[in-house]
């Protein structure tokens, strides 16, 4: 049997974990998760790929006992997870169109700006999409003071998009090392795929 230890990991990993785990051919898995939203989303996940869930509550966690046969290609049936696996059932982008938060003093506005996106990171949730655009793009920059918060959240799953447009018109194109160099399709569907969109600038 194959062991999971999804506790404290953000959604949507726990999911992601386990069709990993999948796609590699295991045919007994146990996910530890230590919240609901998680425990519905691995069952159900689970289940969908043709997968037996048992769900056992131990304390404040979850212990998830998964039984079946791995598909044949597992990468067809196991496709990208769609928006039914993110967080609490509702994804979440944000578009970010400034590098500050506010503009009349953009000393405070960078301050507010990293503490925005510094507590998007430490949630228990993080966006499945986050969208810089305009101006915004400068927040992809090693050198942005919110650069930290916003490779942790990538770590945790988001997908982070940087409009190319925008950035070639800043001339920092060959200097953006965070996210995907993207364009305005990409990003108006990820937009309209999102459950929520949360726009700042």
């Amino acid at each position: 049997m194959q062991h999971i230890d999804a506790r404290g990991k953000a959604c949507p990993q726990p999911v992601v974990l386990t069709k990993n785990a999948i796609e590699a051919g295991a045919t007994s898995l146990e996910i530890l998760v230590d919240n609901a939203v998680a425990r519905s989303n691995v069952s159900r996940f689970l289940e969908k790929a043709g997968y037996r869930a048992e769900v056992h509550e131990e304390g404040t966690d979850f212990r998830i006992v998964g039984e079946g046969t791995p598909p044949a290609a597992a990468t067809e049936v196991l496709p990208e997870l769609p928006d039914a696996y993110t967080c609490g059932n509702v994804s979440l982008a944000v578009l970010l169109t400034s590098k500050t938060l506010g503009k009349r003093d953009e000393a405070l506005g960078d301050v507010l700006m990293k503490a925005f996106l510094g507590t998007l990171s430490q949630g228990s949730t993080v966006p499945e999409t986050i969208a810089l655009m305009n101006e915004g793009v400068m927040l992809a920059l090693p050198e942005s003071s919110t650069s930290e918060s916003l490779e942790e959240l990538q770590t945790k799953g988001t997908q982070i998009l940087v409009c190319g447009t925008c950035t070639k018109h800043f001339g920092i194109t060959e200097q953006i090392r965070l996210g995907t160099i993207s364009n305005m399709f990409d990003i108006v569907e990820a937009l309209r795929k999102a459950g929520k969109i949360l726009s700042v600038g």
